[in-house]
């Protein structure tokens, strides 16, 4: 759900830009997102990603975010990792706005039924996305684990946060240095999907690793806007 702040966000936006009324949001690339959001991008970008992420991831992008030319600096760069991220990763759902990129995997991928330790093929999936995050280097990341709302919700904090928590070790185990990873468990509390049904509930039990723009990329971006 999009919070109010969002819903302002989103209001101050269409205010700024009522000159792109009949210009329609699918039209524009992701750079050019990036670059043109500016102070109210909170509201958009929550509504373009709707229920692809949960709010945390968002919030992430949002929160990173520097708007203007800069922006559009940074887009382009994500927008080069995303596509590879896509082709290196066919199975994960990779999620490309703003200035960051959100890649989402179904549970069921990395994890067996109530587990937090990686499957095989899980391991060759964040081997990939390590070899990325490796590539790109000035890039921060945020490993979010997320459940479904069967069992309590102590129960489901805690595994939702030892799944975050095996994914960093693994991305660490492969050369991602530590200090650029951050873990943050969300238990059901940010469902995408109805969770009274099966389909939804498979949906819902997901890690997000969300990058965005570190200090250093930022200033390089700030560097070739000439700010």
């Amino acid at each position: 759900m999009i919070t109010s702040k969002f819903k302002i966000a989103t209001f101050s936006m269409a205010l700024a830009i009522g000159s792109m009324t009949f210009q329609s949001c699918d039209s524009l690339t992701k750079t050019q997102k990036g670059a043109g959001i500016g102070a109210a991008a909170g509201g958009v970008l929550g509504a373009i990603i709707g229920k692809k992420a949960g709010n945390t991831a968002v919030g992430a992008i949002i929160g990173g975010a520097v708007g203007g030319t800069a922006g559009g600096f940074i887009g382009k760069r994500m927008d080069k990792q995303a596509a590879e991220i896509q082709n290196a990763i066919p199975n994960a759902e990779v999620v490309r706005e703003g200035e960051g990129i959100i890649v989402k995997f179904d549970s069921g991928i990395l994890f067996d039924f109530d587990s937090a330790n990686l499957k095989a093929q899980a391991k060759d999936n964040v081997k990939s996305l390590a070899g990325s995050l490796n590539e790109y280097p000035n890039t921060e990341i945020r490993i979010i684990g997320h459940t479904d709302n069967k069992g309590t919700e102590t129960y489901n904090m805690g595994l939702s946060e030892r799944r975050a928590a095996a994914v960093k070790a693994y991305a660490v185990s492969q050369g991602v240095p530590a200090s650029r990873l951050t873990t943050v468990g969300k238990g059901f509390s940010e469902p995408i999907a109805d969770n009274s049904t099966d389909a939804g509930r498979a949906a819902n039990r997901r890690v997000e690793v969300v990058i965005t723009a570190n200090e250093q990329l930022k200033k390089e971006a700030a560097s070739q806007a000439g700010g």
